[in-house]
């Protein structure tokens, strides 16, 4: 049944697809596992949404900037699709979750925001890939272009394997060249980040003006580049 899903959800548009036994998020906070958002939750199905490799190739200002704000919507489509998919397949009960906004947790002081779980921590559990110490999910083939969503269901589907790391040994490009050092032990200082990153044209487009973290990474492109 799990390969009948991934195979599934995958012809939906996701690029990859894990899952992960709601035992995996032992360590997760309070609030943010999977079961403070459905309590019947038995395994968590995740997904991604790669990005073009030709957006970083141009300035992230503009076209970077609107093509990643639009894998959101694209991701949370295919969540929608793949949970109503499980319900009427396979007899399940799914709850897709908002891959980014909106989440209740906001600290106005750090300007930091946390979702309703941590998807890259998802992906994680269910062998997607593995944090580098830009805090992106690394993939294997899709390198740092990920935009990860997850379904939970009450389905018992068993845990894919964990990931290698990707991370290179001695490599700190993230880290150095971060020109505002918001990478700090492998978190994200958010407030620099925000400022730093996030903009809008005089008629009020919305911008990003730096996306360093990841284009300067080995692995952006995962191992094939």
């Amino acid at each position: 049944m799990k390969e009948q899903i991934r195979k599934s959800i995958l012809a939906l548009g996701a690029d990859v697809c894990g899952f992960a036994d709601v035992e995996r998020f032992i360590d997760t906070p309070q609030g943010f596992h999977p079961s403070d958002h459905y309590s019947d939750c038995k395994s968590v199905v995740v997904i991604g949404f790669a990005l073009p490799k030709g957006l970083f190739a141009v300035k992230p200002d503009l076209i970077y900037g609107y093509f990643n704000n639009l894998t959101t919507p694209a991701v949370d489509k295919i969540a929608m699709m793949a949970a109503r998919m499980i319900e009427d397949v396979y007899d399940g009960v799914a709850v897709p979750l908002p891959c980014d906004a909106p989440y209740e947790y906001w600290n106005s002081e750090k300007m930091e925001g946390r979702g309703l779980i941590s998807m890259k921590n998802a992906a994680v559990h269910a062998g997607i890939g593995t944090l580098g110490k830009n805090t992106l999910l690394l993939n294997a083939k899709y390198g740092n272009r990920l935009t990860v969503g997850a379904i939970l269901t009450n389905l018992a589907l068993e845990s894919d394997d964990y990931a290698e790391s990707l991370c290179i040994d001695g490599c700190n490009l993230c880290v150095s060249s971060c020109p505002v050092q918001a990478l700090k032990e492998e978190a994200v200082i958010q407030k620099l980040c925000r400022n730093n990153t996030y903009s809008s044209t005089e008629r009020g487009f919305d911008t990003v003006l730096c996306n360093q973290c990841r284009t300067v990474c080995p692995m952006r492109f995962g191992k094939c580049k």
